[in-house]
C-alpha cells in the first residue's frame, strides 16, 4: 500500500469554464475505500473509472487499475467526480486546507449556483461565507452538501471553489473563486434514525424509552372530539349564504352522521411520537413512521424493499436561531452536547429492540457500538 508520501501533488488544473472545483482533505486514519462507501450512501451512480492503487481488490466493470504514481478517479454521477487521493502539498501550489491533512481528494462538477447571495435563514454550515455571491444549487448543491457531511463524518476539511486560484480557468473570463476553508464540527450534526423492520406500538417504545430517561412522555393524547359548535345548523355560514335554514340543518345532520361513523371505525396508527423534557437543554423528539424513500446502502436489503419502519430521533434546540449558526454561544454548544449525548443512548435503546440500521443526519450507516 502507497504512503502517504508517495502520493502524486494536487494539480494546478483540474476544472474547465463551465466547471467547479472543491476540495476535500482528510486526517491519516482515513482510508480511501471510507469515501467510496460516503459517495455510495448519496449517489446512486457511483463507480471507479480509475481504481487507485490503494484498492487492488475492487472489482472493476467499466473502469481500469490505476497506473503507478497515478491517482483514482471515483466517479458520483455523470458530470461529477472525486480524484485521488493527492498529497496535502500540491505542484506549485498550496492547498490552503489544515495542517492535520494527510491526503487531499479533487471535486469536479457542473458549476451551478443562485444569482443573489443568500440572506436570510441558518447558516450553521458556513456555506454563505464560502459562495458569497450566491449558493450553489441542482447537481453543485448536492454536490457540495455530500462534501461538507463526509468531511464532518471523517474529520476532515474542504476548501470550496478553487477554480482559477492557480490556474487560468476559462481563458481568464471567470474570476476566482472565494477558496474558503470550512472545518464542519462534528458537533453539529445531532439527530439520528433507526431503520428497522420492526414496529413498536407507543407503549412498547415508551418502555423501552423511559427505561433511558424517566421524563419519555407519548405524544399521543388528545382532547376528546366534542362536534361542532352548539348552534352551528342555526346561523348563515357567511352574510348572504344562499342555504336555507331546513337545507343547512339536514347538510350538518349528514355531516354529523358522517363524523360518527368515522369516529366508530377501529384506529388505525401509522405514526406516533414520544417527547423527552430535557430542561434548560431543550427536548427530543422521537418521531415514528413508515417511510418508503430510505438511504441508498438500505433499499436493496431483503427487509427493506418494500420501506422500513423510522425511528427520527431529534433535538429541539432551546434556541432555533443559535443552534443555526456557524459559530453558536458556548451555552448552546454545551446543550447540544448533553443532548447528543441523550439522543445516542435512546437510538442505540431502540435499535437493541428493533434491530435494523443506524443513520447520522447525512444519511451515513453508523455502528451501534459508535453511539
Amino acid at each position: 500500500m502507497a504512503t502517504h508520501a508517495d502520493l502524486p501533488p494536487v494539480p494546478p488544473t483540474a476544472a474547465q469554464g463551465h466547471q467547479a472545483r472543491h476540495l476535500l482533505g482528510v486526517p491519516a486514519d482515513v482510508v480511501v475505500d471510507e469515501l467510496e462507501v460516503l459517495a455510495m450512501s448519496r449517489f446512486a451512480g457511483t463507480r471507479w473509472d480509475v481504481v487507485p492503487t490503494d484498492l487492488p481488490g475492487v472489482e472493476v466493470p467499466v473502469g481500469r487499475m490505476a497506473n503507478p504514481g497515478e491517482p483514482g478517479v471515483l466517479r458520483l454521477s455523470r458530470h461529477s467526480t472525486v480524484t485521488g487521493p493527492f498529497a496535502p502539498q500540491g505542484r506549485r501550489l498550496e492547498t490552503g486546507l489544515p495542517s492535520g491533512t494527510a491526503m487531499v481528494f479533487d471535486v469536479v462538477c457542473p458549476r451551478e449556483r443562485w444569482d443573489t447571495p443568500q440572506r436570510f435563514g441558518g447558516d450553521r454550515d458556513g456555506l454563505a461565507r464560502a459562495f458569497p455571491a450566491g449558493l450553489p444549487n441542482r447537481e453543485e448543491e448536492r454536490v457540495v452538501g455530500w462534501l461538507v457531511q463526509a468531511a464532518r463524518r471523517l474529520g476532515g476539511s474542504v476548501r470550496l471553489d478553487v477554480a482559477g486560484t492557480w490556474d487560468d480557468i476559462d481563458g481568464g473570463r471567470r474570476a476566482p473563486g472565494a477558496g474558503v476553508v470550512l472545518t464542519p464540527d462534528p458537533g453539529a450534526a445531532v439527530d439520528l434514525t433507526v431503520y428497522s423492520d420492526v414496529w413498536l406500538d407507543p407503549q412498547a417504545a415508551h418502555r423501552v424509552l423511559q427505561a433511558v430517561h424517566p421524563r419519555v412522555v407519548l405524544a399521543t393524547e388528545g382532547k376528546p372530539y366534542q362536534g361542532p359548535p352548539q348552534g352551528i345548523a342555526e346561523r348563515p355560514l357567511y352574510p348572504g349564504e344562499a342555504l336555507d335554514d331546513d337545507t343547512r340543518r339536514e347538510l350538518h345532520a349528514r355531516a354529523d352522521d358522517f363524523d360518527i361513523a368515522a369516529l366508530q371505525e377501529p384506529m388505525v396508527l401509522d405514526a406516533y411520537g414520544l417527547v423527552t423534557d430535557l430542561g434548560v437543554d431543550g427536548s427530543i423528539t422521537v418521531e415514528v413512521e413508515g417511510e418508503e424513500r430510505l438511504p441508498l446502502l438500505l433499499r436493496d436489503l431483503p427487509w427493506a424493499r418494500s420501506g422500513a419502519v423510522c425511528y427520527h430521533v431529534r433535538w429541539d434546540a432551546p434556541d432555533l436561531v443559535e443552534s443555526q449558526r456557524e459559530f453558536p454561544q458556548p451555552a448552546l454548544v454545551v446543550a447540544r452536547k448533553r443532548a447528543a449525548d441523550m439522543v445516542g443512548k435512546l437510538a442505540a435503546a431502540i435499535h437493541r429492540a428493533t434491530g435494523g440500521e443506524i443513520a447520522d443526519e447525512g444519511d451515513f450507516l453508523l455502528d451501534p457500538e459508535d453511539l
